[in-house]
């Protein structure tokens, strides 16, 4: 999985690419420290080339939300394709977390 980000004042984009499971989530969760480290708190999602989300992905995406619901910022994800969706749906996060 690749990491690409793109910070705008108050608001960080994290574009995934590849798949986000066990192995690759650890490496998102360390990005998102430093994000909120460097007080960059409205967080959106571009999922565009995300191919694969595993529970360990979604439990990545549930803390950081949980701390953006804590801090009364925003985070929303967008571009998710139908696969990707599908999962946010079946696993209940679809009603958790802002899908576009």
């Amino acid at each position: 999985m690749e990491i690409k980000q793109i910070k705008n004042e108050d608001v960080v984009t994290l574009a995934l690419s590849g798949r986000l499971d066990t192995i690759t989530s650890s490496k998102l969760g360390e990005e998102l420290e430093k994000v909120f480290q460097e007080g960059k708190i409205n967080l959106v999602f571009d999922f565009e080339a995300l191919d694969y989300i595993s529970s360990a992905g979604l439990r990545v995406l549930l803390i950081a939300q949980k701390k953006i619901n804590a801090l009364a910022a925003t985070m929303k994800i967008i571009n998710a394709n139908e696969t990707v969706k599908e999962v946010f749906e079946v696993t209940g996060f679809s009603g958790i977390l802002n899908i576009e």
